[in-house]
């Protein structure tokens, strides 16, 4: 199966931003225990701290989907449900991609 990547970023609103930012840490450090998870980085644009850079890599479309389920159920999932998402999740060796 291939890996999975998902790069793009987040637009959290100035009104979650404090939230966003103490749950952080903790969202981090759990996906890095997921099973699969290769890479994951979500780093704070310091021009313009509402913006997120975030950078995903996971071993298959499985340890991919299960990573997607955990955060939906999750403090951050919560805490986020008003940022806006612009990613782009593509599978080592594939041209294209699929927007999330």
């Amino acid at each position: 199966m291939p890996k999975v990547v998902l790069k793009g970023h987040i637009v959290v609103p100035e009104t979650d931003l404090a939230s966003v930012l103490a749950e952080l840490p903790t969202h981090i450090a759990l996906t890095h225990e997921e099973e699969g998870c290769l890479r994951f980085e979500v780093k704070q644009n310091p021009e313009t701290g509402n913006v997120f850079s975030v950078y995903e890599e996971f071993s298959d479309r499985v340890a991919f989907e299960a990573h997607q389920r955990r955060v939906q159920a999750s403090v951050w999932g919560k805490i986020t449900v008003n940022a806006e998402r612009h990613y782009q999740v593509t599978e080592a060796g594939s041209t294209g991609g699929w927007r999330r």
